[in-house]
């Protein structure tokens, strides 16, 4: 009996609340299918196609529905209400799927929708989580360089950048120089693919065109120049990592709008860094 599978069982017993069903006819172990899920005309012997997970009392429990999500998969789920355990998911079946708070990346709320895969508690139980989605994500997207994508934010690493799964099933990530602190995990965005790499994941950017995002950039860095007090520390010779920290861009946006700034005669060189005119 697989919890958290769809499997083949025979009906080896009939009652008046439904049929019995074993993997083979001799064995003891039988799971329930309730008479309301029965299929019309269905005999002793015969083979079904079932779901199993626990009922409200914890017992195993058979259903011919079609859940949303199975052992090994992922789906976005619907969240139905938010109680002192957690939240309870709509996946198709009667009892609904508790999301643990400890499964969380963040606080959820009624009516959110919510990437999960599924895992077995140590009580033996089906929960949805939301962590480990980056491993089930498909790598074989039709998207290339240039093309404009849909995807949720699912993660964020400090190392790594920003992940999205496109399409809610392709994996992709937002490099970690670009500034997503104005995003949050369930986000639906909108990226350009940059690159596609060789096996099969996106690289996204939520920042426009190099010469749409010019004036942006150039914004942004007079702004981090007045909060200096006039006088950047740093110029564009300084390192990828100062300048990702600093002004949360990469060191060829960076370049381009103080070179922007530069012709406009907005910016001056100094031997401490940069200067505001």
């Amino acid at each position: 009996m697989k919890l958290g599978e769809k499997q083949t069982l025979t009906v080896v017993k009939q009652v008046d609340f439904g049929v019995y069903l074993a993997e083979q006819p001799e064995d003891e172990t039988r799971v329930l299918l309730p008479a309301k899920q029965v299929p019309e005309g269905t005999k002793l012997h015969d083979k079904l196609e079932v779901f199993l997970y626990k009922d409200s009392k914890d017992r195993l429990i058979a259903t011919t529905n079609e859940p949303k999500l199975t052992l090994g998969g992922f789906a976005v789920l619907k969240v139905l209400q938010v109680t002192k355990i957690g939240a309870f998911l709509d996946w198709g079946l009667e009892k609904d799927l508790l999301l643990p708070f400890k499964e969380q990346l963040r606080k959820v709320h009624e009516g959110d929708e919510v990437l999960v895969t599924l895992y077995i508690d140590k009580s033996n139980r089906l929960c949805a989580t939301m962590e480990g989605i980056y491993h089930l994500l498909s790598t074989d997207s039709p998207y290339k360089k240039g093309d404009t994508v849909t995807g949720r934010v699912y993660e964020f690493s400090e190392n790594f950048g920003t992940f999205v799964a496109v399409d809610d099933k392709y994996s992709a990530r937002i490099p970690g120089f670009e500034n997503t602190t104005t995003l949050k995990i369930g986000d639906i965005i909108e990226a350009n693919v940059t690159n596609r790499k060789p096996d099969g994941k996106l690289d996204l950017t939520i920042r426009a065109k190099a010469y749409v995002q010019m004036n942006a950039d150039a914004e942004e860095v007079l702004r981090i120049i007045d909060e200096y007090g006039g006088v950047l520390p740093f110029n564009d010779k300084a390192s990828p990592d100062i300048i990702k920290r600093e002004a949360h861009m990469s060191k060829n946006a960076f370049k381009r709008a103080v070179g922007h700034l530069y012709k406009e005669r907005l910016i001056e060189f100094t031997d401490r860094g940069i200067r505001r005119i």
